[in-house]
């Protein structure tokens, strides 16, 4: 089998005495040809007819989904890092399969792998930390979208393009919001890891035996809460994030661009507003204004139709009510889907919807998109970034998200993964995810990544939590939160 060129020998020591070995890159594209074969084989002899699936053709599905990706290739040479690769990650369920894999991707790599993982504030926090030290103490970090911006300036992050050539990335293969999320200035700072916009999950059963069609718009919305909303019998409309801090601020942000109003004065464009000047910080917020409160007067209708405990409820504990059957819709990202998609007990199995958020009266359908891109600390040690760049292209490769998808990861980042037909088999979600992307629904300027997002998000889901709770009017909230997102505007570093 090695002289055939099956098998790969790879050296474990100096010498080369000891060594392992690994299927080689012909291996296992004649064993992905074999299996695609007898599928369909066992298609034409036990239906005789092509399925819907292997038939339609879906901009350009047909094409791609006969290129089905490969296992991981393990590298030809270990990668040489003193005590191991140390990855600094978020605390979700794609990146937790990542750890569970963390013995086929170490000898993939050819090292040891100490990952790490914190919630998104602590996260921020140890990444900020971290930056700060002389040098890092991790390899590689995982970076939420719209921290992008603050981390370039700041220099935090290392730009790719120092350290490598981009296009050994594939940067088409991408979906096109979640690679511009990626950079700064014009430069990439990072590899998209994770594309989970926010979709609106409804179950599809409730909304047939209502008669009620898949909502479009925020009123329409609002009318299947109501009709779907029946406390009496534990049944509940609709739930979201409505916690008080971050998890809020998200919600304010994306619920502003459902009403057509970016956070910022941004210009129009055909996909939306432009974002690609962002880095010459000639912006001014814009919260207190007349779509913005129509955005806040729809967030309290939301809660007529919401369950009691929602102004404590963030990102997980909006989903775990609807995986339970006790929510009929619920705002949520693609990551989150596994906690009813895998769950054979839940009513919400096999009758979720996906849709992008209903749009207000000034605005258009859009999947704000969320995520991580894993990035190289600029502090790092010169002799560890080459092998930390080879590491970096594993984990984000087209084989590796495969592989996260195939063991429960509901996030995907590239195109040829979403056209994978073993991929597609496993989740509806893939589809309509790659649809919204090429009808431009696809959108990351609802959560731009200015150095003061963080701030931002945090000051809505103070003063939006308070107008919630009854405690101030719609309008103060929102000229509360302008006056001090103002305040926050620095001059460029």
């Amino acid at each position: 089998m090695q002289e055939a060129g099956l098998i790969d020998q790879r050296p474990r020591t100096a010498t080369g005495k000891s060594f392992s070995l690994h299927p080689s890159i012909h291996l296992l594209e004649q064993w992905t040809q074999l299996t695609s074969r007898v599928h369909r084989l066992a298609s034409a002899q036990f239906s005789g007819t092509a399925t819907a699936e292997t038939s339609d053709y879906y901009f350009g599905g047909s094409y791609l989904s006969a290129k089905s990706i490969p296992p991981m290739k393990v590298l030809a040479e270990p990668l040489k890092l003193t005590g191991g690769l140390r990855v600094l990650v978020h605390g979700d369920p794609t990146f937790m399969v990542m750890d569970n894999l963390k013995r086929q991707f170490e000898q993939t790599i050819g090292t040891q792998i100490h990952q790490r993982a914190f919630s998104i504030d602590r996260l921020h926090e140890e990444t900020v930390r971290n930056a700060s030290r002389k040098s890092s103490n991790y390899d590689i970090i995982a970076v939420d979208l719209p921290w992008v911006g603050g981390f370039a300036e700041k220099n935090v992050l290392m730009p790719l393009d120092e350290v490598m050539d981009i296009a050994r990335i594939d940067p088409s293969d991408f979906h096109t919001a979640g690679w511009q999320a990626a950079h700064w200035g014009g430069r990439a700072y990072g590899i998209p890891a994770q594309t989970t916009p926010e979709l609106l999950f409804y179950r599809k059963d409730l909304f047939a035996q209502a008669g009620l069609e898949p909502p479009t718009t925020t009123q329409e919305l609002l009318n299947a809460a109501k009709a779907l909303h029946d406390p009496q019998r534990g049944q509940y409309g609709i739930a979201w994030n409505a916690a008080r801090g971050t998890a809020l601020g998200h919600t304010v942000l994306m619920t502003l661009a459902d009403f057509g109003q970016p956070i910022l004065d941004l210009t129009p464009n055909a996909g939306g507003f432009d974002t690609q000047h962002l880095a010459n910080r000639d912006y001014r917020f814009t919260i207190d204004t007349p779509a913005a409160l129509e955005a806040a007067e729809f967030l309290k209708d939301l809660l007529n139709y919401s369950p009691p405990d929602i102004l404590s409820m963030s990102w997980y504990e909006r989903i775990r009510p609807y995986a339970a059957g006790r929510i009929a819709m619920a705002y949520g990202y693609t990551l989150l889907a596994p906690y009813f998609e895998l769950d054979e007990a839940s009513p919400a199995k096999d009758q979720t919807g996906y849709l992008p958020h209903p749009a207000g009266p000034n605005g258009a359908p859009i999947s704000p998109v969320g995520g991580y891109l894993m990035g190289i600390p600029a502090n790092l040690p010169k002799e560890r970034v080459a092998a930390a760049v080879e590491a970096l292209l594993v984990f984000t490769s087209p084989s590796a998200q495969k592989l996260y998808v195939q063991n429960g990861s509901r996030t995907n980042p590239r195109y040829s993964v979403g056209s994978d037909s073993s991929v597609r088999r496993l989740s509806p979600i893939f589809e309509a995810i790659d649809g919204m992307s090429w009808r431009d629904e696809l959108q990351f300027w609802p959560r731009p990544p200015i150095p003061e997002i963080n701030k931002i998000i945090q000051i809505c889901g103070e003063e939006f939590h308070d107008m919630l709770r009854g405690i101030i009017s719609p309008q103060d909230a929102l000229h509360r939160a302008q006056q001090r997102a103002d305040a926050t505007l620095q001059p460029p570093i």
